[in-house]
């Protein structure tokens, strides 16, 4: 059964009122997923918050000390991190459990307690680096994730899959050294955050899209670039940065990708799985910020990955 992990302090992050990352999301897709019957058949789970000694596994301690000192306690103004990332008085118990949310999520998974799992959890985390953060993350969730994979469980190879319209910088940055994680991204290029081009090395795969791009170019790249480098690496448990910005419909960028493309990639992503880690899959929400697509996309890919 797939648990589906959120948090109700989740909810309580508030970027302001002409932020894209509004709790609206959330809400959305928990709609979505009652009036199309999906709800019924998860297995809901609340996050965690994640654990101090869990965050310096991929973050610097002096930058999780600096956030925790700029965090705004309750009737405080909100603070700027930069320029598009934003603290309020709920945000910190939010980031505690966006980054709660995936150490939870492995457990599950690892221990077949369940499987698949997903995280319907802002704020978003792969563009967090090892000491600096950007583009509306503060701790980068599916990092955390991974880093619980291989030290808490002893995982030696962690696949990681970025479909989100903006490059993972944050999950690069902080694994690129990192030879028991492969990471494969695809994203806009150039386009925020100005990181990521074409290259292959044994544990990063990037390909850039240029606007416009639509379903032809994304498949071809995930069959020609990402599959071939999953199916040598053989991984052991395969996570999913699901960012759903990338949609025609959502004007945060200028690509072209469909519901069919992320029901097709997540079809892609779950054969793998299967044949290499027992399906044991981890995803985990990024971006997407038009509701209602951003709402249908998650339920299919959650029926994917249900089967």
């Amino acid at each position: 059964m797939l648990a589906f992990i959120s948090h109700h302090e989740c909810h309580d992050h508030d970027a302001g009122a002409f932020h894209p990352d509004q709790p609206i999301r959330l809400e959305a897709i928990t709609n979505q997923l009652i009036s199309s019957g999906l709800d019924y058949v998860l297995r809901h789970y609340d996050a965690p918050r994640v654990a101090r000694a869990q965050l310096e596994r991929v973050h610097d301690p002096d930058y999780i000390d600096r956030v925790y000192a700029l965090a705004p306690g309750d009737g405080m103004k909100s603070v700027e991190v930069d320029g598009d990332t934003v603290m309020s008085p709920g945000t910190l118990r939010a980031a505690e459990r966006a980054a709660g949310a995936g150490v939870l999520a492995v457990d599950l998974v690892l221990s077949g307690e369940a499987n698949p799992a997903f995280c319907a959890v802002r704020p978003p985390g792969h563009h967090a680096e090892h000491g600096t953060a950007m583009g509306f993350c503060l701790f980068n969730n599916i990092a955390v994730a991974a880093a619980h994979a291989m030290e808490a469980h002893g995982l030696e190879r962690v696949a990681i899959v970025d479909f989100d319209v903006h490059h993972g910088n944050g999950t690069e940055d902080i694994f690129k050294a990192e030879t028991r994680v492969l990471f494969c991204s695809s994203f806009q290029h150039p386009f925020y955050p100005f990181t990521g081009h074409e290259k292959e090395t044994p544990n990063l795969v990037d390909v850039p899209l240029p606007a416009g791009a639509g379903s032809t170019e994304f498949r071809e790249g995930v069959e020609a670039h990402w599959l071939p480098h999953l199916e040598a690496f053989d991984p052991q448990i395969l996570m999913i940065s699901a960012g759903f910005d990338a949609h025609v419909a959502d004007d945060m960028s200028s690509l072209a990708l469909t519901d069919d493309d992320y029901e097709w990639v997540t079809a892609k992503l779950a054969d793998i799985a299967a044949r290499h880690c027992e399906g044991r899959i981890v995803s985990m929400l990024e971006g997407g910020y038009e509701p209602a697509v951003l709402a249908r996309s998650v339920v299919r890919h959650l029926n994917v990955l249900i089967g």
